[in-house]
């Protein structure tokens, strides 16, 4: 299809920053006008990673930038989370990340040691993560056009053997595994900014979640039909997609689902769900009845997957639908995000 004759169903007059915060709005621009004009129609699944293939030879990449602010936060920083989060992209797309490209888009004035301390931190967490950063590209903007710096990668990997994802494989009986608890980091960033008089021991998830994937995909292989991580947008908006994708149910336990008791008092006070929140160092898979337990005790002895727990179930009905019951019998409807409650949070 010529790009000049793609149809166009996005009709909002210009982009707002709910469009970049990973909820109704991200998925209407990508959907309504990017998706059309770059592949010609929307493809039936978009994740943040994809497999092609060079020469015969599989190869999984992906893209992503950072733009957070403060650029440094308790329990991280935006050098330190741009290696982990396109690790993470990666890792659950079913891939061990093997190089990094990285660009720089640098605001004039940013201070000397402000750029030196996040490349420090960003070479220590490719060296974590095991995965070599092999170039990149610098750009400086006038003072004030970059809020000090952003940064985008592009990561390329190999796939784990025995994986095969994709949101049409997912079953009804199938069983939905969280890693860990949700929200440190959305409220984490919340707090550094200073938007909320509260003081608490909280930090940032940020991690690679790739040593917990391999676990799965040692234990499980073939009943590991999908995996996502929860960033923007938060658990119920990688949830509401698989239902979209897959035309089925998503039943979630609400008080199965791990939450601190400050992510949970924080988003009280501020009308918020933590499921909404974002994360970056914890991952959603969805397994195979069968081999269920046993994935779930492999994730447990992987390194940052102790606290990982079962968390719901998919079902025939209703398809489409992500429903929580709750701890007082009833049940409701977790949408997704609408808007951008927490803004530049990754």
């Amino acid at each position: 299809m010529d790009p000049a004759q793609a149809k166009i169903r996005f009709r909002d007059p210009q982009i707002e920053m709910a469009h970049g915060a990973g909820g109704k709005a991200s998925r209407r621009l990508i959907e309504g006008l990017i998706a059309p004009i770059l592949f010609g129609s929307c493809p039936q699944y978009l994740g943040d990673s994809a497999l092609v293939e060079i020469d015969g030879a599989p190869v999984a990449i992906t893209t992503d930038s950072f733009v957070v602010k403060p650029l440094r936060f308790p329990g991280g920083c935006i050098g330190e989370l741009a290696v982990n989060g396109t690790v993470n992209d990666l890792a659950v797309g079913g891939a061990r990340a093997q190089a990094l490209v990285v660009t720089y888009v640098l605001e004039a004035g940013l201070p000397t040691a402000t750029l030196e301390a996040e490349t420090r931190a960003m070479a220590a967490a490719a060296a974590r993560a095991g995965v070599s950063i092999v170039g990149g590209d610098t750009k400086v903007v006038e003072h004030g056009k970059a809020d000090q710096m952003y940064v985008t990668t592009c990561g390329i990997g190999r796939p784990l053997p025995g994986i095969n994802l994709a949101p049409g494989s997912v079953r009804a009986g199938d069983k939905i595994i969280l890693s860990g608890p949700i929200g440190d980091h959305g409220i984490t960033i919340l707090l550094a900014r200073g938007e909320l008089d509260l003081e608490a021991d909280l930090c940032s998830d940020t991690r690679p979640v790739l040593p917990m994937v391999e676990a799965l995909a040692s234990a499980a292989a073939s009943g590991v039909r999908w995996m996502r991580d929860p960033t923007r947008g938060g658990v119920a908006t990688s949830l509401n997609e698989l239902a979209r994708d897959c035309r089925l149910g998503i039943h979630l336990v609400e008080e199965s689902i791990p939450v601190r008791d400050i992510v949970r008092g924080a988003c009280e006070l501020l009308g918020l769900d933590p499921l909404h929140i974002a994360n970056e160092g914890q991952f959603l898979a969805v397994i195979d009845s069968a081999c269920a337990d046993t994935a779930l005790e492999a994730l447990r002895r992987a390194p940052g997957g102790a606290e990982a727990r079962v968390i719901g179930e998919v079902q025939e009905q209703p398809a489409g639908v992500v429903l929580a019951n709750t701890r007082y019998g009833g049940s409701r409807v977790v949408d997704m995000l609408v808007g951008d409650p927490l803004p530049r949070i990754c």
